[in-house]
């Protein structure tokens, strides 16, 4: 593998509805493990419309790719020349690959560039199952494994992360393994396979190797074997093959975890002890407590833009829901005053009056929570990623899932301030609850939480893979809050001075001219109501 030369590629395109289009072509000649001379990337033009879902993900639109982007042919020979014969390795290569590049080039009438070569994607999940990180998708392996931010969902970003995670993650499991060649991987990423934990049935989620000393499974996994689905036997009969080929231990495909761990130095969970459990844990609490001060303090950004925003646009926005809520029950005051008469229309008056009046109330409620938001300075944000830090080591609900209801009920209440203070970006609550806990329970009223470790293994277990699981729901959550509109305005916002105001003028025409069809249509329906009553 050291002098083997092959190409890492990444594509940005139109989405998956077919034909589909590349807008961005990104990528990086490899010998062996290492990247070899500058990458390549290009933005292609084709001249068609750019999906807004798709736009959302990569940012590039039609306006963008007109003035920045090329014509494909000179992308396509260019890129040729760069690639020659090398074989192209991409994360998801049947879709960069099969469903993306192969059709257009041959709708541009092109020859293929390179040859088919290895998919990424599918030597992680073998190399690393079962995947501690949850899933095998490319940025939350990127956050799992601390490799750096390359800028994710830009093609170049892609194929800079897919070479971080091969050098640091995946190539001292392949060489456990003894995959040393080119050749060696192919094989190995494309060789049947199933994942270690069983993805559906009774036993989902259990690691088939249980089967070595659970006989129910094992008669499982025999009864799978008879399945008249063919895909369905060939899994019941790898997994027998695998047991019978490695008896019975500790196991990923066939090596000794302990084999991976001590050789690659990453962490590798088989079955350890207490004391090794609870090091585990703690480190979990604390990746989990960097994760939500991150997400808390992005959050909160784009909740305070969000808010300057709405301070802009209030009087319009208001004004706009005031007019669609009269409208809408004028005209079921004339639904009701066709078929009902005076009396009952007269009953819409009232609704309209009270639904009005919780309208107003909505306001003044939304306008005093955007008064209250404000940008953390740095020291804040420092200060509250170590209050984070603190508080959810102590306080994790998998910590109290045995305990009696009232101590639920008890932690139930405390987090529940917790997430308030930080939602809010409320640093002296957080500071007086991490400060003593105990104390501002018991001022509350709310009982007191025992915080004595638990000593038995199955709860520790219980406990790791809770916290792990709330890691990657914090991953998703923050690659959602950077896809969203929201994050892209505030993105904008922080990076151009005058740009918000910029946006509420133009939201503000939209929403004058919104207004001024509103008040033409009441015009009328009162017109006509007026015409009723003589």
């Amino acid at each position: 593998m050291q002098d083997t030369e092959w190409i890492v590629l990444d594509t940005e395109t139109t989405g998956f509805a077919s034909p589909i289009f590349v807008v961005e072509l990104a990528a990086q000649r490899m010998r062996g493990w290492q990247p070899d001379g500058p990458p390549f990337r290009r933005m292609l033009n084709h001249g068609t419309a750019i999906p807004p879902e798709a736009s959302r993900v990569h940012g590039y639109t039609r306006e963008i790719l007109e003035r920045d982007g090329e014509p494909p042919w000179d992308v396509y020979r260019d890129f040729a020349a760069y690639v020659g014969k090398r074989p192209v390795a991409a994360y998801n290569l049947a879709y960069d690959w099969d469903d993306v590049l192969k059709p257009e080039w041959e709708r541009l009438g092109l020859s293929p560039c390179g040859s088919r070569g290895l998919c990424m994607m599918q030597l992680a999940q073998r190399l690393l199952d079962p995947v501690p990180a949850g899933n095998c998708k490319l940025q939350t392996l990127r956050q799992y494994y601390n490799l750096p931010a390359r800028g994710a969902h830009t093609a170049l970003g892609d194929v800079e992360t897919v070479i971080d995670l091969g050098q640091k993650v995946l190539r001292p499991l392949a060489e456990v393994r003894g995959l040393t060649t080119w050749n060696a991987l192919v094989g190995f990423s494309e060789a049947t396979w199933f994942p270690a934990r069983i993805p559906f049935g009774k036993f989902k989620g259990r690691l088939f190797r249980e089967a070595t000393s659970d006989r129910a499974m094992h008669e499982w996994l025999e009864w799978l074997c008879e399945s008249s689905n063919p895909r369905s036997a060939g899994m019941g009969r790898w997994y027998l093959d695998q047991l019978e080929a490695s008896g019975e231990g500790d196991f990923v495909i066939g090596v000794p975890l302990e084999a991976l761990s001590k050789e690659s130095g990453l962490v590798v969970f088989a079955h350890p002890d207490i004391a090794r459990l609870k090091a585990l844990i703690e480190a979990s609490r604390a990746r989990l407590a960097e994760l939500e001060a991150d997400y808390t303090r992005e959050r909160h950004a784009v909740s305070v833009t969000q808010a300057r925003l709405f301070e802009l646009l209030r009087p319009l926005f208001q004004k706009r829901d005031q007019l669609r809520l009269r409208l809408e029950y004028r005209r079921r005051f004339l639904d009701t005053l066709l078929a009902a008469g005076e009396e009952e229309a007269a009953t819409v008056d009232e609704a309209f009056e009270q639904a009005r009046s919780e309208r107003d109330a909505d306001y003044e409620r939304a306008a005093e929570a955007s008064a209250g938001r404000r940008e953390l300075t740095e020291d804040e944000a420092t200060e509250l990623k170590a209050l984070w830090r603190k508080l959810v080591r102590l306080f994790h609900p998998d910590r109290f899932m045995d305990d009696e209801e009232d101590k639920q009920a008890a932690y139930q209440q405390l987090t529940a301030a917790i997430n308030r203070a930080r939602d809010d970006g409320d640093i002296e609550l957080m500071r007086e609850i991490a400060n003593d806990p105990q104390g501002f329970m018991a001022r509350q009223g709310w009982g007191v939480i025992a915080l004595d470790d638990a000593e038995e293994l199955d709860k520790l277990k219980q406990l790791y893979e809770a916290l792990e699981g709330q890691i990657i729901m914090l991953f998703e959550a923050l690659d959602a809050l950077h896809r969203s509109a929201e994050y892209e305005l505030h993105a904008l916002a922080a990076a151009k001075s005058g740009f918000l105001v910029q946006v509420a003028q133009e939201q503000s025409a939209a929403l004058a001219q919104e207004n001024e069809v509103l008040e033409a249509e009441l015009e009328k329906i009162e017109r006509e109501i007026a015409e009723l009553h003589g």
